[in-house]
């Protein structure tokens, strides 16, 4: 297993990711990366897309995620945009043009972001 630390941009582990209507039977944590987290995944054969100037890729399962933060407690809900993990991943075989693909197994939150959706105004 490989680990790799980054920030949530976007958190769909309490259910599987709905995309167009359509229920893709995986679970999803994107994560945006400094240099040399995305070096370290190009160099194996993973495409990563860049954007606002950083790197930016999706880890996916098929199966339940164990979320934790870094007390080992479960972490009810959502990954907090812009939260602080650790993602423990495997790789795939190599998928021609769609480079090595990248397993989700385990995030620990090593630090919370405060969540958009509790401010104080309700909106």
């Amino acid at each position: 297993m490989s680990l790799i630390e980054g920030s949530a941009a976007f958190s769909v582990l309490t259910e599987t990711d709905v995309y167009n209507g359509k229920d893709t039977g995986m679970y999803k944590l994107t994560l945006t990366l400094d240099d040399v987290a995305t070096r370290a995944l190009e160099e194996a054969g993973v495409i990563v897309k860049e954007y606002e100037g950083m790197g930016q890729r999706a880890f996916k399962s098929k199966f339940p995620v164990s979320v934790v933060d870094v007390a080992g407690e479960p972490v009810k809900g959502e990954v907090p945009r812009g939260s602080k993990v650790r993602v423990q991943y495997a790789y795939g075989p190599p998928n021609g043009e769609y480079g090595v693909p990248v397993y989700l197994n385990k995030v620990r939150v090593l630090e919370f972001a405060e969540d958009a959706a509790e401010d104080d105004d309700g909106f």
